[in-house]
């Protein structure tokens, strides 16, 4: 069968599959929860979720360094990976080789369009507009905000760096209430000197890719002023899998905006 992947591309499974290897930590969590647990054969050392899959799977390699011929020497008949999360030499050494999937996300609807699409791919259609719809659901009980704040969120230090406007990180700060501090795309280095000059209401400092801690707090404090500096789970804002059921659950405990009501 031909299927679409988010870049477009048509990739043919003629099969439902039954050795997959996923090269997206996200992507890795959301087919545990399509309980395709004997049929994932290999996974990256950053997919950590489910704990007993990351200590048990055959690893592959990074995300940004996956070890293609161990890929090809597993045999999978499906490879999931992500435009952003992968690097583009490595998924074409594998394309002429293995089917190989690849989802592009940016925005809460393109994390819903994988998701389906990936049941597809798996013969787990049930499952998956299950999934979409405790999703959709749980977003829909996030709080009405009257004004947003703008935050900056940081996603790492030495350079200094944000998560721009056209980022998944992007969309959950606007479903969060929040303004993106930020006007540039991708992951844009900053200057701490113009955060002083121009200040957020807020600074959110990621648990990943960089792990930021309190000293991280303290520093930022010294150097522009601002006082709401929050350490936040980057997972629940960058992972856009089957994680997303639980996110607006841990924005909610943020108290990062001011609601006035209920989302319908």
């Amino acid at each position: 069968m031909l299927f679409t992947d988010q870049l477009g591309r048509s990739v043919n499974i003629p099969r439902p599959p039954r050795r997959i290897i996923s090269l997206v930590p996200s992507q890795t969590e959301l087919l545990y929860d399509l309980s395709l647990e004997e049929e994932v054969i290999g996974i990256t050392k950053f997919c950590i979720h489910p704990d007993h899959w990351f200590r048990n799977k055959q690893r592959v390699g990074g995300t940004k360094d996956f070890k293609t011929e161990l890929i090809l020497s597993l045999k999978p008949d499906l490879v999931l990976a992500n435009k952003e999360e992968n690097t583009e030499g490595g998924l074409t050494a594998l394309m002429p080789h293995v089917p190989v999937w690849v989802s592009d996300i940016c925005t809460l609807s393109a994390a819903l369009d994988m998701i389906q699409s990936v049941g597809q791919l798996c013969r787990k259609e049930t499952e998956a507009t299950q999934l979409c719809a405790e999703i959709q659901h749980a977003f829909q009980q996030l709080p009405v905000v009257k004004t947003p704040r703008r935050a900056a969120y940081f996603i790492w230090k030495d350079p200094w760096m944000l998560a721009g406007k056209d980022t998944f990180i992007s969309d959950m700060m606007q479903r969060c209430g929040l303004i993106n501090y930020t006007v540039a795309d991708r992951y844009p280095e900053v200057q701490l000197q113009d955060l002083q000059n121009d200040p957020p209401d807020l600074i959110l400092l990621s648990s990943e890719p960089y792990p930021f801690k309190a000293e991280d707090v303290a520093t930022l404090r010294n150097a522009t002023g601002i006082r709401d500096i929050r350490l936040v789970d980057g997972e629940y804002f960058s992972w856009y899998g089957s994680r997303l059921k639980n996110a607006p659950s841990y924005f909610k405990t943020l108290h990062l905006p001011e609601p006035v009501g209920e989302g319908g």
